[in-house]
């Protein structure tokens, strides 16, 4: 007799162990659920055999090639175009089934005596006899009721709780006549219990119902997928086991090592060439698979384990799956139905709680707490908050379901009834984003005052005159247009401090959610006075007299951002001929290239217009970058100097606060004007904070970042910077181009070195230990700084990659040259010898 094995499902509940493998690839016990089900027909003398297959058939073909090592013979019908269904990738194969045959599905894990079943059927002469078995639980199945002689009268697929009405179901293995395939169409897709049965019934065709003894499990999800691997080793079903049992209840395959010291209970499987590391406690039920190490101390309580699997020392396992390939760090804790997919890992001390999937080729950092599943993204991080705020690709890191949850973890850190803003930009992801953010915060009882599309700079400014405890700002990144940013500022407008993002890591990671009742659920409303608001700061703080007298004609480029909708209306106030470029909402700039093509362009329009100046602005209104009066453009370093020269110029003998890597062109700018430099760590939030609480700030920021007036509240801000710099180059007489010709010449470069995390704080060690005490600056990451003189270089961390970045500043070009290798030898050299890896750097 042949048989038909159908292999061809993809197994999406049963996701992500079947990402990579058909469904009947699935280990059970370490061998293949298709395994199990070719032993049991040959046990029941059927060897010829015929795999139907569809998802990834290769897998199949390649594992069983023509079946003689498992003493069948196996053929293959691939379904090339789409899937056929149950009945139709058998009708595929019509030609080849003459006689009697067996149908069996690939999913299963049984030990049905077939032989009796087959015997049944020709007793019977029946056309069609179905293998049933009785369950608890009926509704996943379909439900099939005989009459007395077994002749089958109705059935029903997959019945609602209202519409059982018995508790026989259909296992997937059926006995069939070759002459009821004439029943089902050509190249179709087609079932046999929604197609064929119905019409074999309403045809009255002979067809029976075989209910079968023995045991029955249908691999359909991932509870009854480990509930498979339990029974099998307690032996409730018959099955063929793969190794050795060298005591009762205890399988182990060739040349593995289990240390004396381990404690194993029975029932358990251990596979070949495995090893089991000294004091590891192995409850019953766990199954280990071949080419596996377990480290020391580890403690594992019912896993499935993957062949090919690393578990590190004193790592924790609960009732999960550990597929292919996987990597679990020293002391991490993977939890109860939790499954994390092949060739993914988990950090040192990582936690993946209950019933949390995580997709192949992922990674979880050490330390991290993983609470839902990773699917879309590349790696769940130990901390939601790097150096400016929240980010993540869109819709993949940063999703709708991410964003409810993290607006409850920052309203639960709130007192129940308080009230927060939330604005962002005008793209449509911000706006879907931030509504799933508002649902979070009200869900935990915190009121939301809802600026919808507003720039960053007038939400910060508004802050402190709505009353409320802080705000999040939504937008696409300023720097990647692929991913979005979350920032929280406090009542004042400042970015929070660290000590206020680990509370809501904490309440995240550790889902500690405050669950409002139906009267606590908080309001939502939207302020209208905003933009005023705004524009009145705004004028409060500019010489409006000096911006008439001007007659100024400035471009300004956009970029497609919401600071469009603002700027015009402010600068028309103060009679200014602005010309606008790129102002549509409808449009974003989508890379790079793009951007610098509009630069170009914005540089053509102010030479042709004979403009004072452009300026394209960027980052929702935070950032600028600027066009002089011949169309060249001023930014990074240069910008930060032109600024800060016109500062000083404007209010000799203040302030200015800028990033610790800045180039020491401001300090030269400085001395000409008795003015004083504070230098900051390099993020947004240390600025903020220099600037609010330094006193006499007349400017903070720098080129990169965006620029801060204090005076009008503490973000960066680009809009406000076009109107003071056309002030101050009316009070000064003097063009941009003529101001940046006067800028001190500093050689100011920057490198970006691949450094693992692991290695990043020897790194930093190994730096200070090496330099003497009263050359180092330790403000961020560590300078070296040369006596009496502005030479420095500083090695910097950064917050949110693997790499460190090295500046180096000097009057003296190839001084920064030859610095610029010696320390990227120095880090090269260091990071090779401590950590064993390549370092790749990049010159930027």
């Amino acid at each position: 007799m042949r048989a038909v094995l159908m292999a061809g499902g993809s197994g999406t509940r049963l996701r992500p162990l079947t990402c990579d493998l058909p469904k009947p690839m699935v280990p059970v016990l370490n061998r293949p659920i298709a395994e199990h089900i070719v032993n049991l027909l040959r046990r029941h003398d059927i060897n010829e055999i015929i795999a139907t297959v569809h998802y990834l058939p290769d897998v199949m073909r390649d594992y069983f090639q023509d079946g003689h090592e498992f003493g069948v013979q196996m053929t293959y019908a691939v379904e090339e175009d789409q899937p056929l269904g149950t009945a139709g990738c058998v009708k595929n194969v019509e030609e080849l089934l003459d006689k009697t045959f067996i149908v069996i599905s690939g999913d299963g894990i049984t030990d049905f005596d077939l032989t009796a079943a087959i015997a049944y059927h020709r007793e019977k002469g029946s056309k069609a006899t179905l293998i049933l078995t009785r369950v608890l639980n009926p509704i996943e199945f379909g439900v099939v009721i005989t009459d007395a002689t077994g002749r089958i009268v109705r059935f029903l697929e997959k019945p609602s709780a209202s519409e059982i009405f018995s508790d026989t179901v259909n296992t997937g293995t059926y006995i069939l006549e070759p002459e009821v395939l004439q029943y089902l169409p050509t190249d179709c897709e087609c079932d046999f219990s929604k197609d064929l049965f119905p019409l074999l019934l309403e045809k009255g065709e002979q067809m029976y119902g075989y209910i079968a003894e023995g045991y029955w499990c249908d691999v359909g999800h991932l509870e009854a997928y480990r509930e498979a691997q339990y029974d099998a080793l307690d032996r409730q079903v018959a099955i063929e086991y793969a190794y050795e049992e060298i005591k009762p209840g205890l399988w182990v395959g060739a040349n593995t090592y289990i240390d004396e010291t381990a404690q194993i209970e029975t029932p358990a499987l251990i596979g070949s060439n495995s090893r089991v590391g000294a004091r590891t406690r192995i409850e019953a039920g766990t199954v280990i698979g071949d080419n596996v190490t377990i480290g020391a101390d580890a403690d594992l309580k019912r896993p499935i384990i993957w062949n090919g699997s690393i578990i590190g020392d004193e790592a924790h396992l609960r009732a999960c799956t550990i597929c292919r390939g996987t990597r679990i760090g020293r002391r991490a804790h993977v939890l109860e139905g939790a499954v994390v997919g092949p060739l993914s890992s988990v950090g040192e001390e990582a936690q993946i709680s209950p019933m949390v999937r995580v997709w192949p080729s992922k990674k979880v950092e050490s330390g991290a707490i993983l609470n839902m599943n990773l699917i879309w993204g590349q790696i769940a991080k130990r901390n939601l908050f790097g150096q400016r705020g929240v980010s993540g690709l869109a819709n993949v890191d940063i999703t709708p379901e991410f964003a409810v949850k993290f607006g409850a973890a920052y309203g639960s850190t709130l007192k129940l009834g308080a009230r927060v803003m939330v604005s962002r930009d005008q793209r449509s992801i911000s706006r879907m984003v931030s509504r799933s953010l508002i649902a979070g915060i009200m869900s935990v009882g915190v009121d939301v005052e809802n600026l919808e599309a507003t720039a960053i700079p007038l939400a910060r400014s508004v802050a402190p005159t709505l009353d409320v405890v802080g705000g999040i700002h939504v937008r696409v990144h300023p720097d990647r247009a692929d991913r979005i940013l979350l920032e929280c500022f406090d009542h004042n407008g400042i970015n929070i401090h660290k000590s206020k993002e680990k509370k809501i890591e904490g309440a995240y990671f550790k889902e500690d959610l405050r669950r409002a009742k139906i009267d606590e659920i908080g309001d939502m409303t939207y302020p209208s006075q905003s933009i005023e608001i705004y524009s009145k700061n705004f004028a409060q703080h500019l010489n409006i007299e000096a911006i008439r007298n001007s007659n100024a004609k400035v471009v300004i480029d956009y970029a497609y951002a919401v600071s469009g909708a603002i700027l015009p209306q402010l600068l028309a106030k103060f009679g200014c001929d602005a010309v606008v470029l790129n102002a549509s909402l409808n449009q974003r700039v989508s890379s790079v290239e793009e951007r610098e093509g509009m630069l170009t362009q914005l540089g053509q329009v102010v030479e042709a217009l004979r403009a004072n100046f452009g300026a394209q602005v960027s980052a929702n209104g935070e950032q600028l970058v600027l066009m002089d009066e011949s169309g060249s453009p001023i930014r990074g370093e240069m910008l930060t100097a032109l600024m800060v020269s016109m500062t000083f110029t404007a209010h000799p003998r203040s302030t200015v606060v800028v990033p610790v890597h800045t180039s020491s062109a401001v300090e030269q700018i400085a001395r000409r004007h008795d003015g004083k430099v504070i230098r900051t760590k390099a993020n947004p939030t240390a600025l903020m904070e220099a600037c609010h609480t330094s006193p006499n700030v007349s400017l903070g920021g720098s080129g990169e970042m965006g620029f801060i007036f204090p005076q009008l509240h503490p973000g960066f801000d680009a809009m406000f910077c076009i109107a003071k710099l056309i002030e101050m180059e009316m009070l000064q007489g003097r063009s941009l181009g003529q101001l940046r010709s006067e800028l001190p010449r500093v050689y100011h470069r920057r490198q970006t070195a691949r450094c693992p995390w692991t290695a990043k704080g020897a790194l930093m060690r190994y730096m200070v230990e090496t330099h003497p005490p009263e050359t180092i600056q330790l403000v961020d990451g560590v300078k070296v700084c040369e006596p009496q003189s502005d030479n420095w270089v500083l090695v910097l961390p950064d917050a949110g990659e693997p790499v460190v970045h090295v500046f180096v500043n000097s009057e003296d070009r190839s001084w920064v040259d030859e610095q610029l290798r010696n320390y990227r030898a120095r880090i090269q050299k260091f990071v090779e010898r401590h950590q064993g890896g390549d370092l790749e750097t990049l010159d930027d």
